[in-house]
């Protein structure tokens, strides 16, 4: 990749230069496939007609939800003393 540009903090690495209008027009390409994710890099390979199109989108963040004691819940902060203590004493299959 020859060519190196940051758009709206997105860094856009290809083998030809491009404008930034092109630039934003790939970023509004792949947002549009990828609702509600940030896009931390893209890769344009360009061949020809064609465009190897590649990008890295940042990491998302998820909670585990368990079933403990017959209840789906990510932690058990809300438990009273006795469901608490029934999580505590439980046997943990690993």
């Amino acid at each position: 990749m020859a060519y190196e540009v940051t758009v709206d903090g997105i860094t856009i690495s290809s083998n030809e230069e491009l404008s930034e209008k092109e630039c934003r027009a790939y970023i509004h390409y792949i947002q549009s496939k990828n609702h509600n994710r940030n896009i931390e890099r893209i890769n344009l390979d360009f061949e020809g007609d064609d465009v190897n199109l590649g990008y890295y989108l940042e990491p998302q963040g998820f909670e585990k939800i368990r079933r403990i004691t017959g209840y789906l819940v990510g932690t058990v902060d809300r438990f009273n003393d006795a469901k608490r203590a029934e999580e505590r004493d439980r046997v943990k299959h690993m």
